[in-house]
């Protein structure tokens, strides 16, 4: 069901991308696969930012075309369902090249809502 209130969607996504980024700092893919508190806390928050992208409903495909919203939401099914078989590869590329292209686009949606203010 989609949300009422976009914007406290945006602002979810949002602040677990900016844990994701703490939690994360100074890492790289073998430092991160070797923190396993680290790399259960990034599976949270992206399990997180999967719902948030649910609860988005449309809006986020119309705020923000350029972002594969099935995807983003399919990512927490994937979490669920068979996180027996979690790449830790695919996490850290996901933390790597796809939450700033993310990040930029919900920081442009957040704008928009509120009427293209600074």
């Amino acid at each position: 069901m989609p949300s009422s209130d976009p914007v406290q969607r945006f602002e979810d996504i949002l602040e677990n991308i900016a844990r994701i980024e703490e939690f994360t700092a100074g890492m790289d893919l073998l430092t991160f696969s070797q923190n396993t508190q680290a790399l259960y806390a990034v599976k949270h928050a992206l399990l997180v930012i999967s719902e948030a992208a649910k609860k988005l409903g449309d809006v986020g495909s119309e705020l923000a075309p350029e972002i594969p919203w099935r995807k983003v939401q399919g990512l927490g099914n994937h979490l669920r369902h068979e996180y027996d078989r979690i790449d830790v590869a695919r996490i850290w590329f996901v933390v790597e090249k796809e939450l700033a292209p993310l990040k930029a686009a919900v920081e442009r949606a957040l704008k928009e809502l509120d009427g293209g203010a600074a």
